[in-house]
């Protein structure tokens, strides 16, 4: 392998991570713990009226690929729907494994190719998006109901 699994691109957006207040009451929130290292993000999130994020605040306590992930969302997450979510999720984790692609619309995840053969770093990198979409979609569910 090349490149170090920390690098300082990790190090610099794990020292600026967007949105890292909680939403005071947000229409939907969930909280996502990597059962290998105890790393936890929360997302909280608020939907405009055509369902994509309009507000999102998050809470990271996680290692730094945990927290460079929370900020690549951080990023990117105003304006996605719940499956525009969830499908980034879904990418990110097949891309990990080394079955897919980069996300699309997400290419600054492209940092975390080195990851690729630590299977045990992969839960923390995916805590973010989880989280996100997750909320996004306890938003959907109860802005439905």
């Amino acid at each position: 392998m090349s490149e170090p699994l920390y690098n300082t691109a990790i190090l610099r957006l794990a020292a600026t991570i967007p949105h890292l207040t909680r939403l005071a009451e947000p229409q939907g929130t969930s909280r996502k713990v990597s059962p290998i290292c105890g790393s936890r993000v929360t997302a909280d999130v608020d939907l405009d009226s055509e369902g994509r994020v309009a507000t999102f605040g998050q809470e990271v306590r996680a290692c730094a690929l945990g927290q460079a992930s929370a900020s690549i969302l951080g990023t990117g997450v105003l304006g996605k729907s719940a499956s525009e979510l969830r499908n980034a999720h879904t990418a990110l984790t097949a891309f990990l494994k080394g079955e897919g692609s980069v996300p699309a619309g997400w290419p600054d995840l492209e940092i975390f190719r080195p990851a690729q053969a630590y299977k045990a770093r992969h839960p923390s990198i995916l805590l973010a998006f989880d989280a996100a979409a997750s909320a996004a979609e306890d938003a959907a569910v109860t802005a439905s109901a």
